[in-house]
Formats: C-alpha cells, structure tokens, sequence
C-alpha cells in the first residue's frame, strides 16, 4: 500500500507555472500523429492492460477496466511521473520521455483517503526509432487529435512560414495576441488540473498551464518535435518549450517562463544556436519533460 498526496505531481506543476501567459508555433507542412493500442505488445491482469505496442515511438497505452473511481499511475525511469488515469474501459496515452531503457510502470487504486494499493507492476524495455518520437504525439498534457480545432488554427497561422523557426515565432505572436490570463481560474484551479487547448482556444483565455500546453500541441501539430519542460530555480518554478531544428539539434527554451513571465528567444539568437535566458545558467534545473 502506497500514501499520495493527491495529485502532488500535477497540482505542483499547474499550480507553480500559473503566474503568467505563454506562446506557440506551426507550419503548412503539418502532420497530427495519432496513438494506438494496436495489441502486439501488452501486459496486465483482469483490471489493467498495458500496451506496450509502440514504445518505441515514446507511449504507451493503459486501460484500467476495474470499478475503482481513482487511479493513480506511476512511470519511472530516473525520474518518476505520477498521473491521473481518467478514462474507464478505454485506453489512454502516457508518455516516455526520458529516452531508452527500462521503464517501471504501475497502476495504484484508491482505497481509502490517500491510501493506494498496487493494482499492476510491469517493466517495459523501450528502445525508441527517433529521439524525437516522444515530442510529437499527444499525451495528458499536450492532449490534442487530427479533429482539434488547435490543429486547424496552428495549420493557418503557420500557412506560407518559411524555415520552421519562422513557425515558432508566428505561433507565439498569436497566441501572445489571442488569449489574455484569466486570473480567476489561476486563483480557483484545483489539484489534477489537465488542460483542454480547445477549451482554451475558445474562451480566449487560460492560466499558464493552458498557455503551454496549447503552444506544445500546435507545434507538434506540424511535426515540430517539442518539448514542454518544467523546472525550477530556487523556490520558483519555471516552464519552457525546447524545439529541434534540422541542422540545429535542440533549441533550449525557445519560448521560456521566468516566474513572471512568457517570453520569445530572439529568433536571430535562436537561429545562431543560442539558448535562452536561464539555459546555461545551472541553477535552472528540468523536472519534468512532457
């Protein structure tokens, strides 16, 4: 039996990155990769099922099919990623961003308070095709389809872009344009918060979470390998958002939030293969890649 603080993980990382509005990025030459639990590879019991099927692209599929209203699941390789499993008799997308190796994965139920007991234990070997794999799909986070209205809109404001760092900027200026901070849903959000980027979209408005999680979808949306990354400094939490560029590898906090506020590496600096404010500074330190 295992004792959470509710939604620790989650609650830690919405509640600290909800200081300010943030950005994002897209091109014409889109492309909306699509998870699936296709059954070639699983693992599970009568109240879990695994699918390990594609972890080579940086996922993993579970589906918990027991009557229990709370469920927790754990995913560790070095560092360990505590999520919600909100879907019932349905597969939902976890992702594998720590790159190869041997990744622990449990499922925990809720059975009383904060009490959980270990539903499922399951090792996985992940062997990735790409590095990149991870930074493209959909997950908990950065949770968008083909159908998302994201989509659509990342599609015509990255129309006619030229190099995909021109991508990134013009995706930044429109949601910096777009959306305003919505004070009152930072001051109400609660623990397990998960952004909805259409929801978002539509109320033109959102806490910094959403700022994030919408910037990351619209540029993985045009098969833009990004990263939304949390980290701290001291006490403070941070966010940013890391792309690769062919002939450039990793760009580092490409779009960045300092404590207080969003910001746009300058495009000339981005370009030359600078980092961001903070980037080389080592008392900025990654906590979780999503």
């Amino acid at each position: 039996m295992k004792n959470f603080k509710l939604g620790t993980r989650l609650a830690a990382v919405a509640a600290a990155i909800c200081l300010a509005a943030a950005p994002l990025s897209m091109t014409s030459y889109g492309m909306v990769r699509t998870p699936i639990a296709s059954g070639s590879t699983t693992y599970g019991n009568d109240k879990v099922t695994v699918d390990a099927s594609h972890s080579d692209q940086g996922y993993v599929m579970i589906k918990y099919k027991g009557g229990n209203s709370r469920i927790k699941v754990q995913i560790t390789k070095g560092v360990t990623y505590t999520y919600d499993l909100n879907a019932r008799d349905t597969y939902e997308v976890f992702p594998l961003t720590e790159g190869n190796g041997s990744y622990s994965i449990k499922v925990y139920e809720n059975v009383s308070g904060n009490q959980y007991a270990q539903a499922l234990s399951q090792s996985v070997q992940v062997n990735l095709a790409s590095q990149y794999a991870p930074f493209l799909y959909p997950n908990q986070y950065v949770n968008f389809n083909q159908n998302s209205q994201a989509v659509a809109v990342s599609d015509q404001v990255a129309a006619g872009a030229g190099a995909k760092l021109d991508v990134v900027t013009k995706i930044f200026n429109y949601v910096v344009d777009n959306l305003s901070y919505d004070y009152d849903k930072a001051a109400a959000v609660q623990s397990g918060y998960l952004p909805n980027v259409d929801a978002t979209l539509n109320a033109k408005k959102g806490i910094c979470f959403d700022y994030a999680a919408l910037m990351t979808s619209m540029l993985r949306a045009q098969d833009i390998p990004t990263k939304l990354v949390v980290g701290y400094t001291g006490e403070l939490y941070h966010a940013w958002i890391s792309v690769y560029l062919e002939n450039q590898g990793w760009v580092e906090n490409v779009i960045y939030f300092d404590g207080a506020n969003w910001s746009l590496m300058d495009p000339t600096f981005a370009s030359s293969g600078g980092k961001a404010y903070g980037a080389g500074d080592s008392s900025y330190q990654a906590k979780y890649t999503y």
